[in-house]
């Protein structure tokens, strides 16, 4: 079973062939065979070097091992090369995915679909921190952030008034803004005057329910 080229395909989700291909540093013919595993001018499995899947792995955030862990492969010291030393360079970044759009308006359903991925320092992980990104779509949050802007949210249910959060209401609507408590009131507010504040009550939070999915790390803004 071609599990690796399963897994890239996976992987790069909507990122076109080209794209992937050139940030891993490789032709995206070769690409193409290494996800269908048939070397095309054979006919036969594709073979595929040391060197190209150091080059697949970094463009993935992460070592070999990892890799063919993830892919459902075997390990990379069960493997036999002829005449080959391997050193599995460690990186010091992680990929995250960009679980699609969040607006910074009204609530909207949060897509799940992963449409980007972005990386953040390994560092920020220890403890067994998890993140995500979400692109913000809107101008409630501005000028704090920008309609498209990517914003990193540590993953977390802790409640932390004063901070910027992905929220959760009704189960399954997403938006983005700072939350205020008061008393056993949330409050959401945006940073654009022209949207309205939202409070919900300690029955509101419990029935609907209103819940903090992600607290604002950081945020990435394209040029």
């Amino acid at each position: 079973m071609n599990y690796i080229g399963n897994f890239i395909r996976k992987y790069r989700g909507d990122m076109s062939l080209r794209d992937f291909a050139e940030k891993c540093g490789i032709s995206h013919t070769h690409l193409d065979s290494i996800e269908k595993g048939i070397d095309p001018r054979t006919g036969k499995p594709v073979s595929v070097t040391v060197e190209t899947l150091k080059k697949i792995a970094n463009a993935m955030g992460m070592t070999i091992n990892d890799l063919l862990i993830q892919s459902g492969d075997v390990k990379i010291e069960d493997l036999q090369f002829d005449n080959a030393n391997i050193v599995d360079i460690p990186s010091n970044t992680v990929k995250i995915p960009v679980l699609g759009i969040v607006k910074a308006g009204i609530p909207i359903e949060a897509q799940q679909d992963i449409i980007d991925y972005v990386e953040i320092p390994k560092d920020w992980t220890k403890g067994g921190k998890e993140y995500y990104g979400l692109k913000i779509s809107g101008d409630s949050m501005y000028p704090k952030y920008d309609n498209d802007d990517i914003v990193i949210f540590l993953k977390t249910n802790e409640v932390i008034s004063g901070k910027d959060c992905a929220v959760m209401v009704n189960g399954f609507d997403a938006t983005f803004k700072k939350v205020l408590f008061q008393n056993d009131s949330i409050i959401l507010q945006p940073y654009n005057s022209n949207y309205q504040v939202q409070m919900f009550n300690k029955e509101q939070i419990e029935q609907l329910p209103v819940k903090i999915i992600g607290i604002a790390k950081e945020k990435r803004t394209k040029l």
